[in-house]
């Protein structure tokens, strides 16, 4: 996989960094405002990569980890 460096992400809302406790370029939550609504949601990576979603679709990913259904793949990677 080729790193392609940050994305640029002026004009979005910073919403979470996940992990933080290094200076890897940890994935990042972004809400776009000028976005369409069903790729409103990006998600970037530290290899410059970026998915878009949906609120609704990013909706369902909570729900599924507030529900338990990725705790079985938590657990193999501690």
């Amino acid at each position: 996989m080729t790193d392609h460096g940050p994305l640029p992400t002026s004009g979005l809302q910073h919403v979470a960094t996940f992990c933080g406790q290094c200076s890897c370029g940890c994935p990042e939550l972004y809400l776009d405002p000028a976005a369409d609504d069903d790729r409103r949601v990006l998600i970037t990576d530290d290899f410059g990569a970026s998915i878009r979603m949906s609120l609704a679709q990013l909706a369902v990913i909570v729900d599924d980890a507030r529900n338990g259904v990725l705790d079985g793949l938590i657990e193999g990677a501690r």
